[in-house]
């Protein structure tokens, strides 16, 4: 059994700084990408960022440089560093990875995500 856990969310203010978590564990062979995803209250899940096994990063055009996604492959973890942030960034922010369990099989996994909100 895989899982993810984010962490990191919380309460910040405008043009303030978070920097999320993801974890994975479990019955992992390898960890091809992993990525972003962020939910506001009322609008579909949105794609933020995504970051290969090798480093290579894509963005959202929305992210405009704000936001960076890093990884670290001997802990199975992905990285969101938020700057910037403003009141439509307030979301669940999840994390997404494609995994090989070590059963061999190719499968995405979610997280449960972590709430961010930008109020002053």
């Amino acid at each position: 059994q895989v899982q993810l856990v984010e962490s990191g969310g919380g309460l910040v203010r405008p043009g303030g700084s978070l920097r999320l978590s993801c974890a994975a564990s479990g019955s992992i062979r390898t960890i091809n990408g992993m990525g972003w995803y962020r939910q506001a209250p009322g609008k579909q899940r949105e794609f933020i960022a995504s970051i290969s096994a090798g480093g290579s990063a894509n963005y959202a055009d929305f992210v405009k440089g704000r936001f960076t996604i890093s990884r670290d492959n001997a802990k199975n973890t992905v990285y969101l560093q938020m700057n910037s942030l403003n009141a439509e960034d307030t979301a669940v922010y999840y994390c997404n990875a494609q995994i090989v369990a070590t059963s061999f099989s190719l499968s995405a996994y979610w997280g449960r995500g972590t709430q961010v909100t930008v109020s002053s």
